[in-house]
């Protein structure tokens, strides 16, 4: 059975879609091609790269808050003129502790990584390219030959306001969330017989943060906080409309939701209970598709 996994971005709670991996495997449905954004297409080139389960979790155990999103000290000095909060050494760092692949010719498996171009507002595409072509005419492939992997990667986590963009082939590109949080249009036309899709990114189902869990995790100042709800409501809605918009000649769609929470992005120290939601969650799923899965 030909299975292509789409893993979401979510910052933290993308290490989901590692529980997700092996929920798949463990019911036969090892992914023959993946489609990622942003740490979910970290996550997802991990698992291309060779990396087993096990070793994608312990690297994301070691993860710290400080590790992944160093503050930039002249950020602090800039104040509301700073292009960046954080420095971008600490997210390289990150993907260089989860995925052993360097280039897109090492990967075991075809992956495709989402960007938006900063500047045309272009969904960018890096890797392993559709069969089919892409509906919108907003979109641009680009063959994995023509970047690097881990910098592909890190533009399609760079957040605007978070981090400074990822530069490629003269293009200022950022998260690929800003267009395809969950990256359903090139899934749509890859070869497949069922297309399993993890959202854990932002929804309109996510309760407010208890005052009890902002102790434990990076609560922003309200300016910050303020983006940051902006860019939950439009994600929200982007995914609501890609799963919506789902072509009907496409393969059976399953769309796991492991995790709804706010205020998430940076909380690697809930990591294991993220991997714990998204096998659960990827298992009942799976375990109600009925047939679709004996094929």
């Amino acid at each position: 059975m030909r299975v292509v996994a789409v893993f979401g971005g979510g910052g933290a709670k993308s290490l989901a879609c590692a529980g997700a991996w092996k929920a798949m495997a463990d019911a036969g449905l090892t992914p023959g091609h993946l489609v990622g954004t942003s740490m979910g297409a970290v996550v997802g080139a991990a698992f291309a790269s060779g990396a087993t389960h096990d070793e994608v979790v312990i690297a994301a155990r070691s993860l710290s808050r400080r590790d992944v999103a160093p503050l930039d000290p002249l950020a602090v000095v800039k104040g509301a003129f700073a292009s960046h909060i954080f420095r971008a050494e600490g997210l390289r760092r990150l993907i260089d502790r989860l995925v052993p692949a360097t280039e897109f010719e090492q990967l075991k498996i075809p992956l495709t990584i989402t960007t938006a171009d900063l500047d045309s507002g272009e969904l960018v595409l890096f890797g392993a390219q559709p069969q089919a072509p892409l509906s919108s005419g907003s979109t641009t492939w680009r063959e994995g030959k023509g970047a690097r992997l881990h910098d592909a990667l890190y533009a399609s986590c760079a957040l605007p306001l978070y981090f400074p963009p990822g530069r490629i082939d003269g293009r200022r590109l950022g998260d690929g969330g800003l267009r395809a949080v969950l990256g359903l249009e090139p899934a749509a036309r890859i070869a497949a017989d069922l297309v399993v899709a993890i959202h854990v990114g932002p929804g309109f189902d996510e309760p407010p943060l208890p005052p009890s869990a902002a102790v434990s995790r990076l609560v922003p100042p309200p300016l910050i906080r303020a983006h940051g709800e902006a860019i939950r409501v439009m994600m929200a809605a982007q995914a609501e409309r890609a799963v919506a918009e789902w072509p009907r000649d496409a393969a059976p769609l399953v769309v796991v939701r492991p995790v709804a929470e706010r205020e998430a992005t940076f909380a690697v120290g809930e990591g294991e209970r993220y991997v714990e939601a998204g096998y659960r969650a990827t298992e009942r799923a799976l375990a109600g598709i009925g047939g679709v899965a004996d094929k």
